[in-house]
């Protein structure tokens, strides 16, 4: 048994180990997607089905083999058609992996600060005020479906143009407003709202909507709370309730200053201190 095992062992070669690790890695993903979907709950289903054609198999349980092979034939197409957002969602998240973001690059190192601290100032002031606000920050992924829904503005960003369209006065007040680059780019925007019922039964629709459009892109999702003042972030599905307004700085500086990350304590000090005009 030792000596089978070794030659087993001793059998292997690169090709085998990168082809297990492919394997194994497209398992772990496979499985960490179906338990953040409403698919966990199906694949339980499945299993039990498969165990069950199984057994017909076994014991010549004719009628019963015949009436699952029908059901896992048209179960297969039902899937399919059932699940097309989740499907389309990983496929997304697979083809964002790796990429660079070069949209950010083509932005000066001033303007890019600046964008940060209309941005930063903006939100402090919609949370100082109780003021709600949905600002969705576009990166790799282009949201023009999602602009549809809204009202083009390409407009230059300033913390008051952010304030005029979140004033409750205001005609753009409802819905997003899609930030692309340094400008302010919609307004109005209709987000997708999650189906997830585990992200906190207390949340609206603002919440949802944040937490929505982050699972089918790669923006960056600032939420301000209307009943509290609270500024949450939606990223990659995850909402993070709460956050203190320096912790946004560094995530705006990671997105504005791609590869400066040596550069990102000097930049919050700049960021932090001094008096910052509205521009």
């Amino acid at each position: 048994m030792i000596g089978e095992i070794a030659g087993i062992i001793a059998s292997i070669g690169l090709t085998d180990v990168i082809d297990i690790l492919i394997v194994a890695f497209l398992v772990y993903k496979a499985t960490s997607f179906i338990r953040e979907t409403r698919a966990q709950q199906l694949v339980r289903g499945i299993a039990l089905v498969i165990i069950t054609f199984a057994v017909s198999e076994l014991f010549n349980l004719n009628l019963l083999n015949w009436l699952l092979k029908s059901l896992i034939t048209v179960g297969i197409i039902a899937l399919v058609v059932l699940f097309t957002p989740e499907i389309r969602r990983a496929l997304e998240q697979l083809g964002r992996k790796g990429v660079l973001t070069d949209r950010f690059k083509d932005i000066s190192r001033e303007d890019s600060i600046a964008t940060v601290h209309k941005i930063i100032d903006a939100v402090e002031d919609f949370a100082s005020t109780k003021t709600g606000a949905l600002i969705v920050i576009e990166r790799d992924t282009m949201l023009n479906d999602i602009v549809g829904t809204g009202v083009v503005i390409d407009a230059n960003l300033s913390v008051r143009l952010l304030g005029n369209l979140f004033y409750e006065g205001s005609p753009l007040h409802d819905g997003a407003v899609i930030i692309r680059g340094r400008k302010a780019y919609a307004a109005s925007c209709v987000l997708p709202l999650t189906e997830r019922t585990n992200i906190g039964g207390n949340l609206g629709t603002r919440h949802r909507a944040g937490v929505g459009v982050s699972e089918i892109c790669d923006a960056l999702v600032i939420i301000v709370s209307e009943e509290t003042g609270a500024i949450s972030i939606a990223e990659a599905g995850v909402l993070t309730r709460n956050i203190h307004i320096k912790t946004l700085e560094g995530k705006l500086i990671d997105i504005y200053l791609p590869e400066r990350e040596a550069e990102k304590s000097f930049l919050q000090k700049i960021l932090g201190g001094g008096n910052r005009d509205e521009q």
